[in-house]
């Protein structure tokens, strides 16, 4: 608590607060105005700085009491504001608006600095400068000769003067390539805003206006609004109790107590933003929005307004940005809008600074795995073409020197300096240029447009994704524990049968058939135990079904009264939700829901309803035909539970169990102990609720079966209910080899007998394992945590997670992607997922799989486009610098190439739209070498092309057209047509090239669906379009002589060899070719644990583990051979058994602190003693061992290692 209020003084002593439009003049005497409202902004951050008690006071001692505070916000505490526009305008003044601003986004020209970083583009621009300035000067001309054929033939008149140009034309096309990347930038911090301003207008929340309850966008809330909190929520404003129910909520975020708070209206009535409600219900009075509020200050102080922090900023504005404090796994984002805060942990202070630590030595940004393999291999390129380059610029400058000095034996004379050095800027120049094509900078461009664009395409596939590795991860899932209500199901309830008065209908009965009581009792047990905001209103449109708002099993129990020709609303408004005594909320732990009354009589009435198995055992009675309760013995209920609940749950129904108590008034029942209170009921009725598999679920289900992907169901359902669903969405089938589970049996079978969870038990279970009914959240927790860290299978699990409720959020953290739902979700899920499914539906993740994996398949083609260039411009540079002193590509042609290869290849691949056919394959894995060997033939395919090509046009290529060579020109000629021949097809067959690129799994129709991607159409159009225009116009800047119709077309012939070379290449089996090596590995075993191990360092690194464990095992066998001898030699004594047991103990105490971690509790020792013949009647210690007299661990049979 104290924190929280040292940062709220820390706030009121470092930041000023306006409210918007109130900076300078418009503000009134007395501090912060308060419009005509009877309390002023500083009053309401004064009060809301204070907890508990003191709160109470102060309420107490300005207000009166909250009823009054009310009254001064111009509010009521039943019908909550007016909604009258000027109203809410002006309080927007006074107080502020409800939300924070962001940070500003960099400007183009900050992205554009930020381009210009890249230390090949400065080394390029030096060299571009030397050579501009260089240019300009002329030596003394009769000096001329005596500098060797350096500038022989350059001094055409008018050529003299254009020797700057390419000192320009580099300038240039460095700026162009800044641009083109600052663009890309800036489109994607664009593009980033927009998704999280739609992640924002997402959140609503409920508030009541005018008497009315309805939902508004979180932004809109104002300072003296009537919130409804409930189960689920994350608090968007600070507010005080008005009402409450069992309200308890979790402010770690703020505090970094991790304990449950109680509030009610008596003890403790302040609530505060961005923490989490994880139980019951009530309203709040808002009385601080946006920066005012607790989160808000926070932010301020953080500088969320302006500071720039690194540049990379986390994901998550609002307060959502509140991060569990013990699951923060903190997924950042570039571009996002707000930082996260991050409670520090109060418990273990001593370790968060050697934990902040550990995490400094931890890059900063989570890579993910593709992020990683491709930084890798980009690393491993560059560091070749490094190489490549300073080998190039020795052997011109070595060539140079013994060529010139050595050889025509001239000697250096100062005024030829300068043309010597352009000479070396000439080959200096070379040399960078190889390296600017040799380094993929369109890698990690490609990815970024790759997943941006997937991520827009995904917005209208209902996935709403939050952190873009997540879009590209899940393409590698090969595994998704999926929720059945609302995911699998429609999450429309209906009750379908009921078991009332000893009758079990399979249709809803005719109130006629039940007696009068029963039925009223019935009708105000529904009514009146449901949340308030749980209704049912008419169709939207004539003939449709009735609208379900609030919980749906709730929902479906209130349809059931209108089934029964009965009416709910009269019940609630002759008890309003005021009127309520005690309501214990709907929890994962109760699973039931009671709601405690007042009668007229003074006493107590009780009405509970939960899951039909937990509420039997809490009946002692049940209601007869007559309306009269007559005792229910547990034979009556294990004979229930045959006849009733089993057959419906077979039926696939969720069974529904609604009871009722009635308690004295004298003495008044302890209401905390609830225990006592929730017992002994009287049952009214079993129902079965069904709720439809989703049409669409067992065909997406289908394809993920195909796809390689296992799906699971994790439910709260009883087994036969989830066991009916899963079969029903084909998730098992009969025949196969699956388990299903429920909750308890799968905790007792992955525990030791100390209750720790074991890997090795969890997985002889999770392989086969379909089906996990009544499962708590731990469970869950439990499950995906299980199989991500299990190492049966070679491929290390991806596994995806559906979750809806509040419990869910640390699966869906601990997941490799956690998918919430958009519309069941409560916001605290939404707030620990990756990706959010707008419409609930499960066909959604198989659309994900998709793009995840086209987001892949883009890389891999981008990348085997890029690789053919790169090996090609660099050979083809590197040789020809070494036999001609020159390089064929000029540095700008270098450059345009780098433009087209890197930038708008990566747009052009990047872009494809993903088919179906992505769903025929198996997944990848994470460790799966990013070039597939087909890829590899590819490459070097086209690349021996290519090769061929140009090497034949650079050596014979001026006999073959006739034209005059341009090998070893001199400094400053003109462009000959030779080079420029070469150039142009170079160009040409980059471009069919990619065309072939398209397709990586050695396709033969490489045109297949080209045109349903139209920016790769018009990419490949354009580029050729401004090919033309450089070849013919270009000039002395691009270093290229205009060619006539024959040689374009000759060019445009070797071009399209291209595309039929191409099928030459898919012809050759991949597997005849041994010699191909993968490469672009991912990480090796090491790297892979160091990550995880970022995630949770609470996981002692792999060699660490292996040592201890060799410790256990080495001395649970000392231990053993200790406790043999003393056994035999007590035997032989044949004195008492005592003393081995109590040094046995002793040991074992000793062993306690090494013992921490869960090894095979069996371990075998056979004792060299065969030979050793014990004396007759002392049986040896192998008969010992085997008698089982001596301790070898508990359990025989959970396998182990034996110690020689």
């Amino acid at each position: 608590m104290s924190t929280t209020a040292t940062m709220g003084d820390m706030g009121n002593s470092t930041v000023e607060f306006y409210p918007k439009g109130t900076r300078g003049g418009g503000r009134e005497e007395g501090g912060l105005g308060a419009g005509d409202f009877g309390v002023t902004l500083t009053e309401l951050r004064e009060l809301m700085e204070l907890r508990g008690n003191d709160a109470l006071q102060k309420i107490q001692d300005s207000f009166g009491d909250t009823e009054g505070l009310c009254q001064r916000l111009q509010s009521s505490t039943s019908d909550g504001l007016s909604g009258d526009p000027a109203d809410l305008e002006r309080r927007g003044q006074v107080y502020g608006q409800n939300f924070i601003p962001p940070k500003k986004p960099k400007t183009f020209l900050e992205l554009v600095w930020e381009a210009l970083q890249d230390v090949t583009l400065i080394i390029l621009e030096i060299a571009a400068i030397i050579s501009l300035a260089l240019s300009f000067y002329q030596p003394p001309g009769d000096e001329t000769e005596s500098c060797g054929n350096v500038s022989a033939g350059a001094e055409d008149e008018g050529e003299g003067e254009a020797n700057w140009i390419e000192g320009a034309a580099i300038l240039l096309s460095v700026a162009c390539v800044v641009l083109v990347t600052a663009f890309n930038d800036w489109s994607k911090e664009k593009q980033f805003r927009g998704l999280q301003s739609r992640i924002e207008q997402e959140q609503k929340f409920t508030v009541v206006r005018k008497g009315n309850v309805i939902q508004i966008p979180v932004a809109d809330m104002m300072v003296g609004d009537m919130a409804q909190v409930k189960y689920g929520d994350l608090l968007p404003a600070d507010g005080i109790l008005v009402q409450a129910n069992d309200l308890k909520i979790d402010e770690s975020s703020l505090t970094g107590e991790s304990d449950h708070v109680r509030k009610s209206v008596e003890k403790d009535p302040m609530l505060l933003s961005g923490t989490h409600v994880m139980e019951g219900s009530g309203r709040m009075l808002v009385t601080a929005v946006g920066v005012n509020s607790q989160t808000g200050i926070i932010f301020t102080l953080l500088g969320a307004g302006d500071v720039e922090e690194d540049g990379k900023e986390k994901k998550g504005k609002q307060p959502d940005g509140a991060v569990e404090n013990n699951q923060n796994k903190a997924k950042k984002q570039d571009g996002g809008v707000a930082m996260e805060m991050q409670p520090l942990k109060s418990a273990e202070g001593g370790e968060v600074e050697d934990r902040e630590k550990k995490k400094t030595n931890i890059p900063k940004k989570e890579k993910s795995v593709l992020q990683g393999k491709l930084t890798k291999l980009a690393v491993q390129i560059g560091k070749a073409g490094l190489v490549m380059s300073a080998i190039t610029v020795i052997i011109l400058v070595l060539y140079f020197v013994i060529d010139t000095f050595v050889v025509d034996g001239h000697v250096w004379v100062t005024e030829c300096t300068p043309v010597y050095v352009q000479y070396f800027v000439k080959f200096f120049i070379i040399g960078v240029t190889v390296l600017v094509v040799a380094v993929p900078e369109g890698l990690p461009l490609a990815v970024t447009i790759s997943l941006a664009y997937s991520v827009k395409k995904m917005m209208k596939d209902n996935n709403l994704v939050r952190h873009l590795d997540a879009c590209e991860t899940m393409g590698n899932a090969t595994a998704i524990c999926s929720d059945k209500t609302g995911t699998l199901t429609t999450n429309r309830m209906t009750v379908v049968q009921a078991y009332i008065s000893d009758v079990h209908h399979r249709v809803i009965p005719d109130p006629g058939q039940l007696n009068p009581r029963t039925l009223d009792i019935l009708v105000n047990a529904i009514a009146i135990n449901s949340a308030y905001t749980s209704k049912i209103l008419p169709p939207d449109v004539e003939g449709g079904l009735a609208k379900q708002v609030g919980n749906k099993t709730e929902c479906g129990l209130l349809g059931f009264v209108l089934d029964l020709q009965q009416d709910y609303m009269p019940v609630r408004e002759q008890i309003p939700e005021e009127r309520l005594y005690k309501v214990y909320t709907f929890n994962s732990v109760r699973k039931s829901m009671s709601t405690v009354t007042k009668l007229p009589d003074g006493s107590f009435r009780l009405y509970s309803k939960g899951a039909s198995e937990i509420m039997l055992k809490k009946c002692s009675y049940i209601l007869d035909p007559n309306g009269e309760s007559r005792t229910f013995r547990p034979r009556d209920r294990d004979e229930m539970v045959k006849q009733v609940i089993e057959p419906m749950a077979c039926e696939g129904l969720r069974t529904i169990c609604i009871a009722y108590r009635d308690l004295p008034n004298n003495p008044e029942p302890d209401w905390e102990n609830e225990a006592e209170i929730v017992t002994e009921l009287t049952c009214i009725t079993v129902v079965g609720i069904e709720d439809p598999v989703r049409p669409e679920v067992p065909e997406a289900i289908r394809k993920c079966q195909r796809a390689g992907i296992t799906v699971r169901m994790v439910t709260g359902d009883n087994i036969n209910t989830a066991r009916a669903i899963a079969a029903k969405c084909g998730i098992i089938h009969p025949g196969d080899d699956f388990i299903c589970l429920e909750g308890k049996d799968f905790n007792r079978r992955i525990r030791n007998e100390k209750g720790e969870i074991e890997q090795e038990r969890i997985d002889k279970i999770w392989p086969k394992l379909r089906v996990l009914a009544r499962s708590s959240p731990t469970d869950k927790h439990t499950l995906v945590k299980g199989i991500i860290d299990s190492s049966v299978l070679e491929q290390r699990q991806v596994v995806a997670v559906t979750g809806d409720g509040t419990n869910d959020g640390p699966a869906l953290k601990k997941a490799d992607v956690g998918f919430a739902m958009g519309i069941a979700g409560t916001d605290v899920a939404k707030e620990a997922s990756d990706i959010i499914l707008t419409d609930d539906n499960f066909s959604s993740i198989v659309k994900a799989v998709m793009w995840g994996r086209n987001v892949y398949d883009s890389i891999s083609k981008f990348l085997q486009f890029q690789l053919t260039v790169n090996v090609v411009a660099v050979i083809v540079a590197f040789t020809g610098a070494c036999i001609t002193q020159d390089s064929p590509l000029k540095a700008v042609q270098m450059l345009w190439v780098n433009l087209i290869m890197d930038t708008f290849a990566s747009l052009a691949l990047a872009t494809e739209p993903p088919t179906e056919a992505l769903l025929l394959r198996k997944p990848y894995g994470r460790n799966n070498p990013l070039i597939s060997l087909t890829m590899m033939k590819n490459i070097l395919g086209h690349g021996v092309y290519q090769l061929v090509i140009i090497f034949t046009l650079l050596f014979i290529g001026e006999r073959i057209f006739n034209i005059d060579s341009g090998r070893n020109a001199p400094l400053h000629s003109p462009p000959s047509e030779h080079y420029t021949i070469i150039f142009n097809t170079f160009v040409l067959m980059q471009l069919f090239n990619e065309i072939n690129a398209r397709k990586i799994h050695g396709e033969r129709n490489v045109f297949d669906g080209i045109f349903s991607n139209p920016i790769f159409c018009s990419i490949v159009l354009g580029t050729f379009a401004m090919q033309i225009v450089i070849v013919q116009w270009g000039g002395k800047p691009f270093s290229c002589a205009p060619l006539n119709m024959e040689q374009w077309l000759w060019c445009l012939f070797v071009g399209v060899g291209e595309l039929l070379w191409g099928q030459v290449i898919a012809t050759v089996p991949t597997e005849r070719l041994p010699c191909l090596k993968e490469a672009g590995l991912g990480l090796e075993p090491g790297e892979e644990e160091g990550e995880e191990l970022a995630e949770d360092e609470e996981e002692i690194d792999c060699a660490e583990r292996e040592l201890r464990r060799g410790q256990i095992l080495w001395f649970r066998g000392l231990n053993r051979i200790q406790t043999q001898m003393e056994v035999v030699s007590t035997f032989k004594r044949s004195g008492s058994f005592q003393g081995a047991v109590r040094r046995r103990s002793s040991v074992l105490s000793q062993l306690h602190d090494v013992n921490t971690i869960s090894t095979p509790s069996h371990v075998a020792l056979s004792t060299a003693t065969a030979n050793t013949s014990p004396a007759p009647g002392t049986p040896g210690p192998d008969q010992l061992c085997n008698s089982g007299l001596i301790w070898s661990g508990p359990n025989p049979d959970a396998g182990g290692e034996s110690v020689p």
